[in-house]
């Protein structure tokens, strides 16, 4: 007579597989190995340490997934995918916590030189697939858009138009849906307010590799001096 013993192990199957085959992308195109070169990474000591581009994956990937808390690693950090997917010392042993993740992203990241690196990420990124795409004419997307808070948030203010307390950022798009770069601003401020700072730095990197560069965006930014 034989005996079967039937054990549910959740615990090694993976609901996030659909993120290796954007690990993969990551990989031919070098997007978050770049990351690596180009955040700062003041903390000393290599003692059990994540390294900086895995914790960036952690949160990148934890979000491309639908995850937008960082308590959330709490069990992504043993998910078999995104173990897989962050590398390192992840690989055989377990992501960051929820308050190395935490510290990372509200105290790491946030560091002046980091935060400008990040400002222009998505730009170097875009760039880093343009070299395989070709590049001829360009149209830049530029809209505002509303970002709700709750809680004391320095510059989040009662919006009348929105009907909240929020921030109001502001977007360049490409025409590939691309996003070239953001600004956050006030909840109080003219839709068009600070385009300066967001979209000249785009046109800037675009100027001698792009047969063209078209601008399109709506009333607000009908202005002569733009």
């Amino acid at each position: 007579m034989h005996r079967f013993i039937l054990e549910f192990r959740g615990s090694v199957v993976t609901s996030d597989a659909g993120l290796l085959a954007y690990r993969e992308l990551d990989d031919a195109l070098g997007l978050t190995p770049a990351v690596g070169k180009l955040l700062t990474d003041a903390r000393t000591g290599k003692n059990g340490r994540h390294a900086f581009v895995d914790m960036f994956r952690q949160s990148v990937f934890g979000r491309l997934a639908g995850y937008e808390d960082v308590n959330d690693a709490l069990r992504l950090r043993r998910d078999s995918a995104m173990r897989w997917i962050l590398g390192g010392k992840a690989a055989k042993g377990s992501g960051a916590s929820p308050s190395q993740m935490r510290r990372f992203e509200t105290n790491r990241l946030a560091k002046p030189e980091n935060l400008a690196t990040l400002t222009d990420l998505s730009g170097h990124w875009i760039d880093q697939v343009a070299k395989r795409r070709p590049r001829d004419r360009v149209v830049l997307d530029m809209d505002s858009s509303v970002s709700p808070t709750h809680g004391d948030h320095e510059s989040s203010v009662w919006n009348g138009h929105f009907g909240c307390i929020c921030y109001c950022p502001l977007f360049v798009f490409n025409q590939h849906g691309d996003l070239e770069r953001c600004g956050l601003r006030p909840g109080n401020v003219h839709s068009a307010d600070g385009w300066a700072a967001v979209l000249k730095p785009v046109v800037a990197r675009y100027r001698g590799t792009a047969a063209s560069i078209s601008f399109r965006g709506d009333a607000a930014f009908a202005q002569p001096n733009m």
